[in-house]
């Protein structure tokens, strides 16, 4: 998607893609990656999501990326957090004791401001593109990644055809075909969330899958 369409989505505030409760599956198995408390975590299209103060309790350290100004400020004005704000690059930088936020282009990311982290959490940025922009993504997050690094992976599938997306349909064969070249793949859980997410309901989506993988960056 071209950054204008997100843009004017928070601009809108229709912002549907925002949990507002943290991911079932981040609670379930987030303990599986057996991360020491002070590990830092990638965040990539952050958004605002409450899944970073998750992350935080654990004592992590967290660094997030999200191309929109508005989101960011929104994640540390919502949750009464104090930080403060510089430009490194490209990107705006927000500050606060456990969570860093960079504000711009993740293509554009440097290499040097991941380059310390073990782990990663990918809940709604895989899902945000479509399939023609998805391969690349995939391989700027595996650029930025240290080799070794764990993290979790939480996808969305469906009949494509029923809906336009975002969010878009990532099938588990596609998560073998694309990522297996970067990263070991475990897949941990997949339920059918359709009776909770109305939007598919309401376009008679027939079934909505969500799944979880644990990958290991080669």
């Amino acid at each position: 998607m071209e950054p204008g369409f997100w843009h004017e989505k928070w601009h809108q505030q229709q912002i549907g893609f925002h949990q507002q409760d943290i991911n079932p599956f981040l609670v379930k198995y987030w303990q599986r990656l057996a991360l020491p408390e002070d590990a830092k975590v990638f965040v990539p299209l952050c958004g605002k999501s409450l899944d970073m103060c998750f992350l935080a309790e654990q004592g992590h350290q967290v660094i997030g990326c999200e191309l929109n100004e508005l989101a960011v400020q929104q994640f540390f004005s919502d949750n009464q957090l104090e930080m403060t704000q510089t430009t490194v690059g490209e990107h705006q930088h927000y500050q606060t004791e456990q969570v860093s936020l960079y504000q711009g282009d993740i293509f554009t990311l440097p290499k040097s401001i991941t380059q310390d982290v073990t782990a990663f959490y990918d809940r709604a940025a895989l899902i945000a593109w479509p399939e023609s922009m998805r391969e690349q993504y995939a391989k700027q997050l595996a650029n930025l990644l240290p080799r070794g690094s764990v993290g979790l992976l939480v996808t969305l599938d469906y009949p494509q055809e029923a809906l336009s997306g975002p969010p878009f349909a990532v099938s588990p064969t596609w998560v073998d075909v694309h990522l297996t070249d970067d990263f070991e793949i475990q897949a941990l859980a997949c339920q059918d969330v359709l009776a909770d997410n109305p939007r598919f309901v309401k376009r008679e989506v027939s079934w909505l899958n969500e799944a979880v993988y644990l990958l290991k960056r080669k």
